[in-house]
């Protein structure tokens, strides 16, 4: 076996083919939504909620607390963003991209502030923070509490948090040893630049609902 491919694929050695198999699965879907997400589509949640769904019980099994919260909480969140995103703001149209308001703004900060407080919570009651990834996962879980809550609410503000936490996953998913879920990171930047540039065109050309 090549030295490249141990150095990016060797860690998958120990784990049992139902889980790389997972992986991939749920890597994939979770690319789909972010693509869809990018279109302003829908079909966002479907793949989504699939995808975490797979992450959830992957995340149990190799003791990734943090992680795992996400992924439930973006359940969740997938969930409500389904019926905001379908639900009619008049007779023909659906909740549109907007900005956020002043006050939205504070209800982010204070759902970081206490993502933050109840991840790091979580980790010093089960023993687990005892390296400094479960730092950066802190960190990470409050950044993408808040974009997915955005997201949600179909504000474009989601895509800057997704860019920061997809910046920060990159290496910090290698670094744990789940090179597929740092590809997929590595693409959801990407995507998620894009999709902050077309949200952006799309809130230029939209109307203001009063």
């Amino acid at each position: 076996m090549s030295p490249f491919f141990d150095f990016f694929f060797g860690q998958y050695s120990e784990y049992s083919n139902l889980h790389i198999t997972l992986e991939i699965i749920a890597a994939f879907l979770g690319f789909l939504s972010v693509l869809f997400a990018w279109f302003n589509k829908i079909w966002v949640y479907p793949a989504g909620i699939i995808s975490t769904s797979i992450y959830v019980y992957l995340l149990l099994e190799w003791s990734l607390l943090g992680d795992m919260m996400i992924n439930v909480y973006y359940f969740i969140m997938s969930i409500y963003g389904w019926y905001v995103w379908t639900r009619k703001v008049n007779e023909v149209s659906v909740t549109p991209i907007s900005k956020t308001t002043s006050e939205e703004d504070n209800v982010a900060i204070i759902i970081f502030i206490m993502t933050i407080l109840f991840v790091f919570g979580v980790y010093v009651v089960f023993d687990k923070l005892n390296d400094w990834p479960a730092y950066i996962d802190t960190l990470t879980t409050a950044i993408f509490f808040v974009g997915m809550w955005l997201m949600a609410k179909r504000k474009i503000e989601n895509w800057i948090f997704w860019i920061i936490g997809d910046i920060i996953s990159v290496p910090l998913y290698f670094y744990k040893g789940f090179t597929f879920t740092s590809l997929q990171y590595l693409l959801f930047t990407v995507i998620a630049i894009f999709g902050y540039i077309t949200w952006k065109k799309n809130l230029d050309n939209t109307p203001v609902i009063a």
